[in-house]
């Protein structure tokens, strides 16, 4: 009975917010409520408030409100410098899971740097020393527990495409590498500027579709760029597509492949996919895919040197220099031609390691639970690309696969990224020497098993079932980065992206609407098959707020809404539409040619002689 007496009440309710009540005008104006004229303000306030919210939504000055000047000081170091406020709570039970991620991750960066620095045109200590400087720059500024930073695939292969573009890095191999600290440079100039002036939202303009497309794409051509060394092919094309790498690859069929060497790539890739299947089936097993990539290096690289592979064909790294990294604040280009061609490619592959990076960091502050301040982590990439630049880095980021070995090691705080530091560093020091028979295949064949896990078809399958327009957009990446070039497959999903954009604004979503059968409820004809109209009467709801870009289309779509029911109405001899109802609840907001759009609109319809009532937005 009471449940009973409870639906009637509800029914009730209902039936005060029904649209039918539109048919009866004395009805319907007791359920009218005056919308109110919000408060007038100045200019100036305005102004800041609109500054303020969308520069400052955070309003990350709270914490300095009511405090005395040295609780400000003290704020504001612990602000650039995050690690002098957890690091007070820090304590020997952090520092175990920390120490354990560390030397984990530093397992699985040692050889992935080494061939990712192949992957940049660049000597294989350059990616050593881009795991040493800037995880110790990042661990003093960065906010995020999980992220393990270093070189990875995608801004490697960026970097090194974009620089072979402007110098060739076999016949010019100084001024390659001058060229490549001076795009690391202007890539932390471009991060720390966004950072800074928190234009971080800039970043949220390359979509989640095209960002899947590019990042598959990329996969495919590293791993076929891998096929030079998993092959043993020596004359090998310097173009990234795929029709020009396959042309190479088949042309050395019969008498550039080296079958010793891809005996021995072939036996370690399936030994690494091997033991990541492991370890995705057991999440106890983590530390058994990052730790084979260096198992790997160390039983190949025995293997060489015992049976002397290298006098057979078998391509080997050769020579590693030793120590730490060497100051390059001298051959940075501040000037000159170059200095302008290092900006152009440093504003690139900043902006793709950033958009990694804070990709990255949200997903596992989301899986823990914690607050990541994009802001704060452009500044800190920003800073850690500076400083490697003048270090001999290259761009550094954070990398995925690392940060997944991070978070299942049981990483608790960025300590983790000051161990894998410190062995690194060890390595540079003493290691390096093991590493000069370790064949070119194992690096390959790290390489191709890391980035086999960029290729997300499950996302590229959701993306289709979800929207057709978001899919275009991740096949227009995709198929941009392997038949064309990194930087054209970039340039399209940046388009596409923002063509979307465009599209929704000036061509918003309109609906017609129908009553569900046995309820009060309008919804969309389309959605709902079961929803009926209401006779004599359309309604038409506006999916957007209404600004100059889409005041126009607006008003047309609106109309032609009117002569297409009214054409069906004729053809089935139903009675003509008296009344129109404009459902304007998802309308946030209007602009001045907003309102003269829907004054015209209402001019047009008084002239066809109908009823117009427009429900508040």
């Amino acid at each position: 009975m009471g449940h009973s007496t409870d639906e009637k009440h509800e029914k009730k309710e209902m039936d005060t917010r029904s649209l039918s009540s539109s048919r009866h005008p004395s009805l319907n104006m007791a359920y009218i409520h005056k919308v109110g004229v919000p408060p007038k303000q100045n200019l100036f306030k305005e102004f800041k408030a609109t500054v303020k919210e969308t520069f400052f939504s955070d309003d990350p000055l709270r914490p300095f409100k009511d405090q005395s000047g040295s609780r400000k000081f003290i704020l504001g170091i612990q602000a650039i410098f995050p690690i002098f406020e957890w690091g007070r709570r820090y304590n020997l039970t952090k520092f175990r899971g920390d120490l354990i991620a560390g030397l984990t991750i530093a397992s699985l960066c040692i050889p992935q740097d080494i061939g990712y620095a192949k992957l940049a045109n660049l000597a294989p200590q350059y990616g050593l020393y881009s795991s040493f400087v800037p995880p110790l720059i990042y661990a003093f500024m960065g906010s995020s527990r999980d992220i393990a930073i270093g070189p990875v695939a995608v801004v490697s292969l960026l970097l090194g495409t974009l620089l072979q573009n402007e110098i060739d890095p076999t016949t010019n191999p100084t001024e390659y590498r001058r060229l490549a600290f001076t795009a690391t440079f202007f890539a932390g100039i471009t991060q720390a500027t966004l950072g800074f002036f928190r234009l971080g939202f800039l970043i949220d303009f390359l979509s989640h579709a095209a960002i899947v497309g590019f990042m598959g794409g990329a996969a495919i051509t590293i791993a076929l760029q891998q096929l030079k060394g998993f092959l043993g092919i020596r004359k090998f094309t310097k173009k990234a597509d795929i029709i020009s790498v396959m042309h190479s690859v088949w042309g050395s069929v019969n008498h550039g492949w080296n079958w010793q060497t891809i005996v021995i790539g072939a036996t370690f890739l399936s030994f690494l996919l091997f033991a990541k299947h492991i370890g995705k089936r057991n999440n106890k097993l983590f530390w058994l895919p990052a730790i084979a990539p260096l198992i790997s290096v160390v039983l190949s690289t025995f293997f060489v040197y015992i049976t002397h592979a290298e006098k057979n064909g078998v391509e080997i790294v050769k020579h590693i220099e030793k120590g730490i990294n060497p100051s390059s604040v001298n051959e940075i280009y501040f000037h000159g031609e170059y200095l302008g061609k290092g900006f152009r490619i440093g504003m690139v592959a900043g902006m793709v390691a950033l958009t990694e990076a804070i990709a990255i960091g949200r997903t596992f502050a989301s899986m823990k639970d914690y607050q990541l301040d994009g802001n704060k982590e452009m500044v800190a990439l920003g800073a850690m690309n500076i400083v490697g630049s003048m270090t001999s880095c290259y761009v550094a980021t954070g990398s995925f696969s690392r940060s997944a070995v991070n978070y299942m090691a049981g990483c608790q705080t960025a300590v983790s990224n000051i161990v894998m530091s410190c062995v690194v560093i060890l390595t540079l020091e003493f290691i390096t020497p093991l590493f000069k028979y370790t064949p070119n295949a194992i690096l390959s064949a790290i390489i191709i098993s890391a980035v086999i896990n960029l290729i997300d078809f499950q996302a590229a399958i959701l993306i289709w079932k979800i929207d057709k327009f978001d899919f275009v957009a991740c096949l227009g990446a995709f198929f941009g980065v392997i038949f064309l070039s990194v930087e054209i497959g970039l340039l399209i999903a940046v388009s596409i992206s923002f063509a979307k954009i465009l599209l929704q604004v000036t061509r918003p979503r309109t609906a017609i609407l129908g009553k569900i059968p046995g309820t009060t409820v309008y919804r969309n004809l389309q959605q709902y098959p079961d929803a009926t109209k209401v006779p004599g009467v359309l309604i038409v709801r506006i999916d957007s707020a209404i600004y100059f870009s889409n005041s126009n289309y607006v008003k047309e779509r609106i109309l032609r809404w009117l002569t297409d029911e009214e054409e069906q109405k004729k053809v089935d001899y139903q009675p003509r539409i008296q009344i129109l109802i404009v459902e304007m609840s998802p309308v946030t907001d209007i602009d001045t040619s907003g309102i003269h759009a829907l004054e015209e609109l209402y001019r047009s319809l008084q002239k066809r002689d109908l009823q117009v009532d427009k429900l508040p937005c």
